[in-house]
């Protein structure tokens, strides 16, 4: 499990210095999740046994930090009681913004379903 959060790890700082250098606008967490998912795709079991025991060990390290996730949002419920006043003040642009990124969540989630289901039908 070690292995897995130190892969973890270093790609998310690998993403946070091509953001800093690159000076782009995408948040460096991000772009380490799209490499390391590269690296996932690529390390596939028919590749070398070393690519495939890091592989394993990231799917494992992630399958434990996701049976803890629950853990994460107690930070943000504390921050959301703490900021309560603030809030009260935004709350029409907050229920905006929540119900905009939803709704379009949601859009693009039924699109991208839709292609891929109709790609898998046509092979």
């Amino acid at each position: 499990m070690l292995v897995g959060v130190f892969v973890i790890l270093l790609f998310q700082l690998v993403g946070e210095a091509v953001q800093q250098y690159f000076q782009l606008a995408v948040p460096g967490p991000v772009i380490g999740l799209v490499l390391l998912l590269a690296l996932l795709l690529v390390a596939r079991p028919s590749t070398s046994a070393a690519l495939s025991s890091l592989r394993a060990n990231v799917i494992s390290t992630a399958e434990g930090l996701l049976a803890h996730l629950s853990l994460l949002f107690v930070p943000i419920g504390v921050g959301v009681i703490m900021h309560l006043q603030l809030l009260e003040t935004h709350l029409f642009s907050v229920v905006g913004i929540v119900l905009v990124g939803t709704i379009s969540t949601i859009l693009f989630t039924a699109v991208l379903f839709a292609r891929l289901v109709k790609r898998d039908g046509n092979e």
